[in-house]
Order: C-alpha cells, then sequence, then structure tokens
C-alpha cells in the first residue's frame, strides 16, 4: 500500500486531499493538529508515532526527526542495498510527503509577538522533511503549497511525470530557502541588551542589516535595453505559499509582440501615473516619461486628451489606463499607432478590436495594492555595479486628497502674495501628481485635467522650461493660464522667470533653496501663485 505522510499549519484543502489519497489506496500517516482535522473527517490515519514507536516530547518539538520517517522518505527505489537497509529495519516507505511550516513569517508581521515567541516558530522537522523529500523527488512526491493538491490527484491518476516531480522539488527548496531568509532577516532587527533580546519592530525595512529578495522567473525577454542585450522577466519580493503575486508579478498577456525589456519599463513608469488618480485616468509613455497625462468622464474621455496632449509624440507610446479597457476606448487607441496597453481589466468587446491590432501588447494587471496611498508594498530594488541599492517608494501622499485655500496638507504652504484661485488649486494638484513621476529635472505645464507641456529629463530647471515651451509652440498649443509644477526647488530666480515668461499663473514646487526668498520675491513680481510642499519628487 502506498502512503502519504500529511503535517500542515495550513490546512487549506488538507480534508479533500486525504480523501483523493485514501482513494486511491494510500494510507495517511499524520501528526498533531493535521491527524485530528482528518480523523474528524471520517478518514482513517495512522499517528507518527504509531509508526516511529516513539512519543511526541518536549511540546511536539521532537516528533517526525526519526529514521522510521527519513529512512522511508530517503531510500532510493533503484538501489537494493536502501531498500535492504529500511526493510532491516522495518521502515517501510513513504510515497507523498505533504507539509507546509509553521507560520514564521506571519508571527514576525506582528509587532507584538515576541524574540521567544518568533523562536518558537522556527520550524525544525518540517524543513527536514521537505528537504528529504526533495532530494528524492524521483520516488517521492514533495507538496508544499495547496496550490498543488489538485494537480497532485491528477498526476497520480495518470502517472505522476518526472516533469511534475521536478517542479515540486523546485517548489520545495524554494520554500525552505526563503523560510531561512525570513528567519535570518527577521534575526537581525533583534538586538540583544544585557541578557535580553529586545526586536525593534518599528524600525523601517531599511535599518536591518540583511535584505533577502527572492526572484521567480516569469519569462524571457525579446532583449534588453539593446537587441544585443539578454533580458528576463521575474516576480519580485519573497513570496510565500498561497501568497498571491501583485502587480507586473501577476500580469497577464493577452496579445502582441514578445516584450522587451523596454517596453515593461515604459509599462511601469505609465502605471504609476494613472495610479496616482481616482478617478478616470490615462497616460501616453515615451521612454518612461509621459507625452500627456489626463483625466476624464470615462478611460475614453481621458485617454483622448492624454494622446492629443503631444500627438506627435504619442506615436509609438505606451498607454496605461486605471479603468477598464472597453470598445469605446480600444476604438480610439486602435486608431493611431500604440506599442503597448496595460490596463485592470478588458471588455470582452474590446478584446475583438484591440486583436485588429495583432502586434500590439495588451496586459491585464491589478495594481491596486501598489495605490498612491501610505500602506502597500513599500521597498524598490537598483542594481548598480557591483552593489544593489534599496529605497523606499516614492509616495505623492501629500496630495491624495485636494487642495484649497481652506483645506491644506500638512507643509503644502501659499508663499507669494497671491492665493491660488479655486481652479488654480485644482491644476495645481493635478500637475504635482504627474511632475513626480517625469525624469529630473522636470517642470510641467498643465490645466486641471490634463498635461499642456512636459520638459522632462533636463540639467536645468531653465533648460526644461524651455522644452517645454518648445513642444508647446510645436503643439500650437498656449500655456496661458496654465499652471506649473517643478519636481524640485528653484535654486535660482531665472527658472520661475521662465515659467511666468511662459503664460503659467500658478506654481508648485518644494522649496528648500537658499535663495527662496528671491524666487518668492520674483514670484510677486509676476503675480504668480507659489506654492511650497517641503517635499521633493526627483526621479532618475
Amino acid at each position: 500500500m502506498p502512503r502519504a505522510l500529511l503535517s500542515v499549519s495550513d490546512k487549506t484543502g488538507i480534508v479533500d486531499l486525504g480523501r483523493g489519497l485514501t482513494a486511491r489506496g494510500f494510507e495517511l500517516v499524520s501528526t498533531g493538529g493535521t491527524a485530528r482535522a482528518l480523523a474528524d473527517a471520517g478518514l482513517a490515519v495512522t499517528s507518527v508515532s504509531a509508526l516511529t514507536g516513539f512519543s511526541e516530547m518536549l511540546d511536539g518539538r521532537v516528533k517526525t526527526l526519526h529514521p522510521a520517517l527519513h529512512g522511508g522518505i530517503l531510500a532510493r527505489r533503484d538501489r537494493p542495498d536502501d531498500l535492504a537497509a529500511v526493510d532491516a529495519q522495518g521502515i517501510g516507505l513513504i510515497d507523498v510527503v505533504v507539509v507546509n511550516l509553521y507560520p514564521f513569517v506571519k508571527a514576525a508581521s506582528s509587532p507584538a509577538a515576541s524574540f521567544d515567541a518568533l523562536v518558537d516558530e522556527i520550524d525544525i522537522g518540517g524543513p527536514a522533511l521537505v528537504r528529504a523529500a526533495a532530494k528524492n523527488f524521483r520516488a517521492v512526491l514533495v507538496v508544499v503549497d495547496p496550490v498543488y493538491y489538485p494537480r497532485l490527484i491528477e498526476e497520480l491518476d495518470r502517472g505522476p511525470s518526472l516533469e511534475f516531480r521536478f517542479e515540486l522539488m523546485q517548489a520545495a527548496f524554494a520554500l525552505t530557502a526563503a523560510y531561512d531568509s525570513a528567519i535570518a532577516v527577521t534575526l537581525c532587527s533583534v538586538k540583544l541588551d544585557a541578557d535580553r533580546f529586545e526586536r525593534k519592530p518599528s524600525s523601517p525595512p531599511l535599518a536591518a542589516d540583511r535584505l533577502d529578495l527572492s526572484l521567480t522567473r516569469i519569462r524571457d525577454l525579446r532583449y534588453g535595453e539593446n537587441p544585443h542585450q539578454t533580458a528576463g522577466w521575474f516576480a519580485g519580493g519573497k513570496q510565500e505559499p498561497g501568497q498571491s503575486l501583485q502587480g507586473f508579478g501577476r500580469a497577464t498577456i493577452l496579445q502582441g509582440k514578445e516584450l522587451s525589456y523596454t517596453n515593461l519599463l515604459d509599462l511601469d513608469a505609465a502605471a504609476r501615473i494613472v495610479l496616482e488618480f481616482d478617478e478616470p485616468a490615462a497616460v501616453v509613455v515615451k521612454h518612461t516619461n509621459p507625452c500627456g497625462t489626463a483625466i476624464g468622464e470615462s478611460a475614453a474621455d481621458a485617454y483622448l486628451r492624454a494622446r492629443d496632449a503631444d500627438s506627435l509624440a504619442a506615436f509609438g507610446g505606451i498607454v496605461a489606463l486605471n479603468r477598464a479597457l472597453d470598445a469605446t476606448v480600444a476604438e480610439a487607441i486602435v486608431s493611431t499607432f500604440i506599442e503597448a496597453v496595460i490596463a485592470p481589466s478588458v471588455d470582452d468587446a474590446a478584446r475583438t478590436i484591440v486583436g485588429r491590432k495583432a502586434k500590439m501588447r495588451v496586459l491585464i494587471a491589478d495594481f491596486s495594492p501598489f495605490g498612491a496611498g501610505p500602506s502597500g508594498p513599500d521597498l524598490e530594488f537598483r542594481s548598480i555595479l557591483g552593489a544593489m541599492l534599496v529605497q523606499q517608494r516614492d509616495r505623492v501622499i501629500e496630495a491624495r486628497h485636494p487642495w484649497s485655500a481652506a483645506l491644506l496638507p500638512e507643509h503644502v504652504r501659499v508663499v507669494t502674495k497671491r492665493q491660488p484661485s479655486a481652479g488654480e488649486w485644482e491644476a495645481l494638484r493635478f500637475a504635482w501628481r504627474v511632475c513626480a513621476h517625469v525624469k529630473s529635472n522636470t517642470v510641467v505645464f498643465t490645466d486641471a485635467g490634463r498635461t499642456l507641456a512636459i520638459g522632462a529629463g533636463q540639467t536645468s530647471r531653465v533648460d526644461a522650461v524651455h522644452v517645454a515651451v518648445m513642444k508647446a509652440r510645436v503643439a500650437s498649443r498656449e500655456l496661458a493660464g496654465s499652471v506649473a509644477a517643478s519636481d524640485a526647488y528653484f535654486p535660482f530666480r531665472d527658472g520661475l522667470d521662465a515659467v511666468a515668461s511662459a503664460g503659467a499663473t500658478a506654481v508648485v514646487q518644494p522649496g528648500g533653496s537658499v535663495r527662496d526668498a528671491e524666487v518668492i520675491a520674483a514670484a510677486d513680481e509676476h503675480g504668480l501663485a507659489m506654492v511650497f510642499t517641503d517635499r521633493r519628487h526627483f526621479r532618475h
């Protein structure tokens, strides 16, 4: 009779799996709570203690660390000497091992958990079983995640393939690696004070002495930034069993040519911008900078306004929406050449329409956890030669809610004699949210609902204004009555003078220059309203 060992902390689906295994002639061997759950469901279960002849001890710390289990798992079925050795000891073979580990990560996420409580959540027997079964993967099926339960039953019915066995092995070692890494990282936040171990749960993530990043390959990419560079797409972050991937880690590709590295960089830049807005928003991006950004009554309205903000640059651009891609916006998008589109969903009717542009990449992704609020995934990683840089994600939290003379977030203040009008307040907030996502140095000109001209990635703010003015002229667009946003302070009044000459009536900037007084005086001379945020938004 084949034998399955089941010992899980997460009991999702374990009873159904037990029924499936029993129906296929397996003897179930189990421990503690798992055995109770199976028995309560009416399934016959052999306790580990009955198999080993040794009672659990030390409050369950020692129960599966025994040759009767590990011998039955590790015995190589193609080695007669192995089989003879376990037979001489009266050890039966184990064919399936279903184990997930003590919830250390969950415990560590609670600031209230003490150091000693965390140590108690370090699993010993579970990883040993997993590693043993994974090492002998050709003979033993090792399952560490409930997501594999249905496939396990299917594979047992047709005879488990070597490919499936190897996939389970990979998942098993990925689990134990991530588990040990989580323990190591958590212990870096523990300090020894005399004879007391104290956690520092309130410290920011970057206070840890060790950070570990686990990456899972999603697919190879068409190429890197240039055709001679190879590139790959990986899901970032440590993923615990059963935890859903987010954002680009779980994106669905509906159609289109193979993606390149730059496609994904542009899609990421575009998604970040539309996430700033609760109302329907769209952006067209080129080389990670927006050509145009707009809000509107609908996704189609927002897209048309964003595209027409700089229709010349929009040709061959990357589009992001924060609403479903419906038939109306799909018709607008396919009316010109667009490289790729990303949206939270795509309507059935829209799929047919975008299908007319078979080479255009269309992706679906859920970015809700990455919204512009104060919560959500927090760390960003970037490589440099021989090292890695890590920073907290930049969030424009000061603009999450409407600005008005009567209600402003902390530190946002008017520094000029003239106060912004109600319309200027609305436009300034819009401009500030867009500005934070444009490459530095930048100055952007907008109205309350769309960008009018963008000067991106310049080496001075004066140059940024000049580029924006040039683009406005090419588009035959007047900047008179617009507002402007600068991602960092104006170091001299010349940048502010250029903004005023372009036609802006109000400007938002962080402030903080030693020449702030000079710049404020210049704004007053021009009759501009100027707002300081005390918060810089460089993007390199």
